[in-house]
């Protein structure tokens, strides 16, 4: 054989593989290709997707944490104010209901010191009409009378 009929034969074989490669071997291999090159294009369309989903729900958490930190700042400024009024009630109250318990101590005071004027006048007259009697009983004698006023003076 010569170097030409080798080559033509190979050049044949070459040819005869190409074709069954294009034919049979390629189409799924490209298909393949095709196929694992559209799955990466969708992941990478979904992961954009999801991408641009989460940077919405990370603005709208932010936006919503905005929101809750200002609803919670109003409320806290109202429940400071309503407890500022509600001491404030209540310190007019107590002041108020100290006021009326100084005012009913103070008539009681009273009342109890008018009784114990009259309980002392009682005393005073009965004492009067003790020593009285007393001075009446006995004969009239300066000296005897003295000391008897000395010692009613001692009894009050």
């Amino acid at each position: 054989m010569s170097i030409n009929a080798t080559f033509f034969a190979q050049m044949v074989v070459f040819f005869l593989l190409v074709m069954f490669t294009m034919k049979l071997v390629w189409p799924p291999i490209a298909k393949a290709l095709d196929e694992r090159a559209q799955k990466i294009a969708e992941g990478l369309a979904a992961a954009d997707k999801a991408k641009a989903e989460l940077s919405s729900a990370n603005r709208r958490v932010e936006e919503e944490l905005v929101k809750s930190r200002t609803e919670t700042a109003g409320r806290l400024a109202d429940a400071e104010r309503r407890a500022l009024s509600i001491i404030e009630e209540a310190k007019a109250k107590a002041a108020e209901e100290g006021s009326k318990i100084v005012a009913a101590a103070k008539a009681e005071a009273e009342q109890q010191t008018v009784k114990a004027r009259e309980v002392l006048r009682e005393q005073v007259a009965a004492l009067a009409v003790k020593g009285a009697e007393q001075i009446l009983r006995k004969e009239v004698n300066a000296g005897v009378h003295a000391d008897l006023l000395n010692r009613l003076k001692t009894e009050l």
